[in-house]
């Protein structure tokens, strides 16, 4: 998985620097419909592009941001006019060359249930999660509108974090890549409180209603 991960990391840089701008947008692009591209490759580098004065941080952050939303869009539209049948039954056959399994649907489709629509936003900030968020957002015909804003926003407040992280730290920009391990990690341990949190206030407010 390493070498596979430093294969990817080469290409991607290959790629920003041989397109620019377009680049970055492509892979941000791509990233949306295809989970193992992380963003956390694509926007630090940049960033340390911008330190290195190739590129402007407004032009990263349009270009990385543009990419997300149309790939966000595509899977949007193609979960919903699949339906949650056919995801399904493509998740089951070809996710695990995606490295998405049936459980994965199953959590992300639950995790929008349980927090509502406003989850697309959140969702944008947490690795892993980010990109499969337009499958039940889709599924369950969230209000497209809506469901850009959301996007939109999210995207663009951690595309802004991580290319400005690789704008601070320069030729040190990977440095970022154990920052956000570190962070995910947090993030789902403090998730996992608040959904336990929520659990338990509606089973004791049951209780002292039956009392």
């Amino acid at each position: 998985m390493t070498q596979i991960l430093e294969g990817v990391r080469l290409t991607i840089e290959s790629l920003i620097q041989t397109l620019g701008y377009p680049g970055v947008a492509l892979i941000m692009f791509v990233e949306n419909l295809i989970p193992p591209i992380p963003s956390e490759f694509v926007m630090p580098f940049s960033g340390f592009l911008v330190a290195e004065g190739k590129f402007s941080f407004a032009g990263v952050l349009l270009a990385g941001t543009l990419g997300a939303l149309l790939g966000a869009i595509l899977l949007y539209y193609l979960s919903q006019r699949l339906g949650e049948e056919r995801v399904r039954a493509w998740t089951a056959e070809y996710g695990s060359y995606l490295l998405f399994t049936e459980e994965e649907f199953d959590q992300v489709m639950d995790s929008f249930i349980t927090h509502g629509e406003h989850w697309v936003f959140f969702s944008r900030l947490v690795p892993g999660v980010r990109s499969l968020i337009s499958i039940p957002a889709g599924l369950k015909k969230m209000n497209i509108f809506k469901f850009l804003l959301y996007t939109l926003a999210g995207t663009l407040l951690w595309n802004a974090l991580l290319a400005g992280a690789g704008v601070y730290l320069g030729g040190n920009w990977r440095r970022v890549l154990d920052f956000v391990q570190t962070y995910e990690s947090v993030l789902w341990i403090l998730l996992v409180a608040a959904v336990a949190y929520y659990l338990y206030t509606r089973w004791h407010r049951r209780n002292n209603q039956v009392a």
